[in-house]
């Protein structure tokens, strides 16, 4: 009965979450293009749709790095998908506990979706970095908080800037959310907690798993829509 409910809990959760990021990022992608004065005809979304397909595409003008960088990203994209649909569709569509090929599929694709992360965490470290513009930016927010809280002037002068300190923040947040998925699932392969703690343990890694699809395709949306920016741009 417990387990039951705990599962009914996880899923109506998940569909709620999923639900809300989809109709955030599409309310936001909405609201941002007709900021800009343009409109959704069928010739715009077809232009924008092939240039997502061709973001796919290795340049020739990279360097060995950018190029390996994108291969890496690459395929942690495709195994991040493989794992998410792997790990919830069970869940949500079937209504029943990963198993079968659905566990065989999601076990062999973790640890190379580890390895990858791993290695895009530290060739991306530095482009991600937090800096003084970053800091200004957040104590500009906190001050304008406070002043529409408190109505006291607190000096906060507008920023027009953009910092990028979203994707800095939930590139930052991925790394930690990974080091939290990848121990939970890792202790509860070892005799040191009972029954009850290794439940726990599964619990605390799928939500943190549900938390973690959320922000990464939140990240994904921010990264793709700034490639988008540069391409007008150029």
């Amino acid at each position: 009965m417990v387990e039951n409910f705990v599962s009914y809990m996880f899923r109506t959760i998940s569909i709620i979450g999923f639900a809300v990021t989809f109709v955030g990022i599409t309310a936001h992608c909405t609201a941002f293009t007709h900021g800009k004065g343009q409109q959704w005809r069928p010739i715009n979304v077809l232009k924008k749709l092939v240039h997502l397909f061709t973001l796919l595409f290795i340049e020739r003008k990279l360097n060995l790095t950018k190029v390996v960088r994108k291969l890496v990203y690459l395929v942690l994209l495709i195994h991040f998908v493989i794992l998410a649909v792997t790990g919830f569709y069970p869940r949500l569509v079937l209504g029943k506990q990963i198993s079968g090929y659905w566990l065989m599929l999601h076990v062999t694709f973790a640890p190379v979706f580890t390895v990858c992360l791993a290695v895009l965490a530290v060739m991306w470290a530095h482009t991600f970095r937090f800096n003084s513009s970053d800091w200004a930016l957040l104590r500009h927010t906190l001050q304008r908080i406070i002043q529409r809280f408190t109505g006291l002037k607190t000096g906060a002068e507008s920023l027009r800037r953009n910092f990028h300190f979203g994707q800095k923040t939930l590139f930052w947040s991925i790394i930690l959310l990974a080091l939290l998925l990848i121990l939970s699932i890792v202790l509860a392969m070892f005799p040191l907690f009972d029954t009850n703690q290794q439940k726990l343990l599964l619990e605390a890694h799928r939500y943190t798993a549900l938390v973690f699809v959320l922000v990464a395709a939140i990240h994904t949306y921010l990264v793709v829509r700034t490639q988008m920016k540069k391409y007008r741009q150029i």
